[in-house]
Order: structure tokens, then sequence, then C-alpha cells
């Protein structure tokens, strides 16, 4: 009993130390947004000398005629809309993957995969030659066109393999009912696949949230930066650097994150490995049309 408690214990303390270490770094970015450049690289405290909100009110008013409200609404008018447009067509990739037989599947599912393998660096000038010639660099199509297509073959094959957990009887049992291929997946299928729709939109969502590089690429103008772009552009606007400043809008930048992670998290976790839990009996007479001799 003793070495049970014991075990429990150092497994709890283990556990502390390792999470202390991870969020060690968020911490100190936090407490540094009360600090002066002095305190910050002067001293190894944690706890600045004195508490002052200062350095939020004016990192956000920004460094020119755009304040942070126009950079959040920048990067909501980017990510939200790349979000929901990478769930709509992974969806109908995935579905017809795994649920329907068509000439060339095996070749397309291999090269389904071996384009999760190819680096972003190799398609970045072909993209950009690309978008240019379609005048949509200096705006976020070069974001939302690859979404509609389902370009990021991660997100269609994790589908897929939750997919392959539902059994093939709840669309036989809707086919009987009445139901066609679209109102089965609508139906029958979407609420199933709640956890690994809700994953793979956090995923996109973080993805193109914290994307510099493609931000850097593809927007020129100021008015259109996003939260990425806002604060290396904070870097370069003063000859002397207010960490304090940066820091302060770096934090508030990642309290959005936070809060969808945490409020998703039950469907993160269970989109993950798979659909051990699915929920079988959503599946009633109910839920589609009765054939029309009824």
């Amino acid at each position: 009993m003793k070495s049970k408690k014991r075990n429990l214990f150092l497994d709890y303390l283990l556990i502390f130390v390792i999470g202390f270490i991870l969020l060690y770094p968020i911490i100190w970015m936090f407490f540094s947004t009360f600090k002066t450049n002095e305190e910050i690289f002067g001293s190894f405290k944690l706890l600045p000398n004195s508490f002052s909100f200062q350095y939020y009110i004016e990192g956000w008013k920004g460094s020119g005629k755009f304040t942070y409200a126009k950079f959040f609404a920048n990067t909501a008018l980017m990510v939200i809309p790349t979000t929901l447009l990478t769930v709509l067509s992974a969806t109908f990739v995935a579905y017809g993957f795994a649920r329907f037989n068509f000439p060339g599947k095996k070749i397309l599912f291999v090269l389904l995969l071996a384009m999760m393998m190819l680096p972003n660096a190799v398609v970045i000038i072909p993209r950009y030659t690309l978008y240019n010639k379609f005048q949509w660099v200096d705006s976020y199509m070069p974001f939302y066109a690859p979404a509609l297509l389902c370009c990021n073959s991660f997100f269609p094959y994790m589908i897929i393999q939750f997919l392959r957990g539902i059994p093939r009887e709840l669309d036989e049992s809707a086919y009987i009912d009445g139901c066609g291929t679209l109102k089965t997946l609508t139906r029958i299928i979407l609420p199933l696949m709640k956890p690994a729709l809700f994953s793979a939109g956090l995923f996109q969502f973080l993805w193109t949230y914290n994307d510099y590089f493609n931000s850097l690429i593809f927007i020129n103008s100021v008015k259109k930066y996003p939260i990425s772009l806002a604060l290396r552009m904070s870097l370069d606007a003063e000859s002397v650097v207010q960490w304090g400043k940066v820091l302060a809008m770096a934090t508030v930048a990642v309290v959005p994150v936070m809060i969808l992670f945490f409020a998703a998290q039950k469907y993160f976790v269970e989109g993950i490995p798979g659909s051990d839990c699915y929920a079988s009996d959503l599946y009633s007479d109910s839920v589609c049309d009765r054939r029309s001799s009824e």
C-alpha cells in the first residue's frame, strides 16, 4: 500500500515537473509584459518590480495607423474561412475514399500519402507563380483556394482513419430507409464524425493562425497583415525595441488559441486515435425520410 502511494506521488511529481518546464516559457512571457528592457535582460527574476498594464495599452495601439484590433480582424478573416473550407473539403474527400470504390482509387490514395511527405518549401515557388498569375497575391485567396481544394492531405487521411471505425451497417440501414448518399453523410455519418472534424479544424486553425512563412510570402499590404506579421513588424518599427509591448501583444495573441483548445479538448482527444466510442444509438428511424410508400 505504501509502495503504491509512493509510486503515485512520484508520478504526480514527475507530471508536475514536466508540465512546469513546458509552461515556463509562457509564464515567463506573461510576467515579462510588466518589465522594462533592463529588467528583462538584466535580471533573472521571474516577477517584475511592479505590475502595470502600460505595455498592453501601448502595444494595442500598434506602431502605425493600424491598431491590433485591425490585425486580429485580419487574422480572423484569414483563419476562420480557411478552417471551415478545410473541414468541408476534407470531409467529402475522406468520405469518398472510405466508403466508395472507383477507378484509380489505390493510385490516388498513394498520391495522397505522398503529398503528406512533400515539404512546403518545395511547392512555394510554383504556388507563388500560379497565384501571381491569378492576381491572388496580397489577398487571402492563397489560403482559401488550397483549403477548398483539400491540398493538405493530412486532414482527409486523418478523417479516413476515423471513418474506418464507423460500421458500414449504418450506411446500409440509411439506404434502406430511403436516404441517398448525401443525406446519409449529413444525417448519419457527420454526427459520428464530430470528434475527427473538431480535431481537423483545430489543427488547421492553429497552423494557419501561427503561419508566418506563407503570410510573409503572399501578403504585402500592412492593412492585411495577420497577427504573426504584425508582431514581426513591431520589432522593426522602433530603433530600440520595447520588448514589453511585443511580449504583451504576443500574450494577447496566445489567448484565443488557448481558449479554443480547452473548449474543444474533449473532441480533440477523441478525434485523434479513432472512433472507438462512436454512438451508434444516434441513428434512429426518424433521422431519414421514410420511403415514399410510407
